[in-house]
């Protein structure tokens, strides 16, 4: 079996890569070839683009690189087309997939979208698209299934990958040392994985390693980008490239960008507040499209308020550090987020997703 996979972005390119080690497993002899990064190479899969090539956000940084986004489509149509897979995988990055899927199908390929565009959130017509261009949906998260089946979508909930990894990290008790930290209390500041999210994240992150002398102040880092995109910052901070599961596990509280990223913190067990901020233009259009009434995948999923949010202009410095107080220094408040967690994880609880997604392909 061939197959053809395109993940757009760092998360894709994790769960991606362990979707393809799971396939490769139940046929050896299988060629993957396609988009992402250096987990989906150390799993076997040719890289022919660099997911960090694709990174971009929002509305009017789509409509500024049009050119390029369509130039890309043109590529991977036709490095799909010279390798002729058996299976199109499409795994999250909806903008640039959601395009190839309706291609791809129409070229007689078989589909497989892994990790669902959140059609729930906004845009549902969405869901229309993935009924007309993509034979399997795999989706991550209960609500999903319950929400696509609505549209006569043939969807599997397979568990969420996030479980999978964290269960192959062990915990390294020389970490502190590694890197030269001291045993103070450690806050953990997630500023993203994309090259925009960092350079509107970051510097509001650093102010606050100004204002506390008795923390210190750890960035994790994408070795895609180079030190000066973090050292441009200015405060007191120190970057830690690649190890975001060995900081989460020695960190006191986070404050993280929203994405995976929020979930994966809730998995550790680390109290966070969670932050976002994009251009103003491209806000305005969300902020009337989104449908929901959280952001971040830790409420999404417990249908209420368990991390506060601070998306956009609520995103200062002021706020952010009420917030970050209340976790280092409010006891009731840091163990009520802890305990709430817990039912987060109850709800999440399916194990060997990414051996339940690929025999999910076999099947189909």
């Amino acid at each position: 079996m061939k197959y053809f996979i395109v993940a757009g972005e760092k998360s894709g390119d994790m769960h991606a890569a362990n979707l393809c080690l799971e396939l490769a497993k139940l046929q050896p002899d299988a060629e993957m070839m396609g988009w992402g990064g250096e987990k989906m190479e150390a799993a076997g899969v040719k890289i022919l683009k660099n997911y960090s090539e694709l990174a971009f956000m929002g509305f009017w940084e789509v409509i500024k690189n049009l050119p390029i986004i369509l130039g890309f489509l043109k590529l991977a149509k036709k490095q799909i087309q010279d390798f002729q897979p058996d299976v199109v995988i499409l795994v999250d990055y909806a903008g640039f997939n959601l395009k190839l899927a309706k291609w791809a199908k129409n070229k007689g390929y078989k589909v497989v979208y892994y990790i669902a565009p959140k059609a729930w959130a906004w845009r549902a017509s969405r869901a229309e698209t993935i009924k007309k261009y993509v034979d399997l949906l795999l989706v991550i998260f209960p609500f999903e299934k319950v929400f696509f089946e609505k549209y006569g979508i043939n969807t599997r909930f397979v568990g969420n990958p996030l479980f999978d990894e964290i269960a192959k990290f062990e915990t390294n008790p020389n970490f502190r040392k590694e890197n030269g930290l001291t045993d103070k209390p450690i806050v953990a500041l997630l500023p993203g994985s994309r090259k925009q999210e960092i350079e509107n994240m970051l510097q509001l992150m650093a102010n606050l390693t100004k204002e506390y002398i008795d923390i210190q102040w750890v960035v994790a880092g994408v070795s895609s980008f180079d030190i000066g995109l973090y050292t441009k910052a200015d405060g007191d901070f120190s970057v830690v490239f690649d190890r975001t599961y060995d900081l989460l596990s020695v960190a006191t509280a986070a404050v993280v960008t929203s994405g995976t990223a929020t979930l994966e913190t809730a998995l550790f067990k680390v109290p966070q507040v969670v932050v976002y901020k994009t251009s103003n233009f491209s806000y305005q259009i969300a902020k009337r499209l989104v449908q929901i009434k959280y952001i971040s995948l830790v409420n999404l999923v417990a249908q209420k308020e368990v991390v506060k949010e601070l998306i956009q202009d609520e995103y200062s410095l002021e706020n952010t550090k009420k917030e970050l107080e209340k976790l280092l220094f409010d006891n009731k408040f840091r163990d009520n987020q802890l305990m709430q967690y817990t039912g987060i994880i109850e709800t999440l609880g399916t194990i060997r997703a990414s051996a339940n997604a690929a025999l999910e392909i076999l099947k189909l």
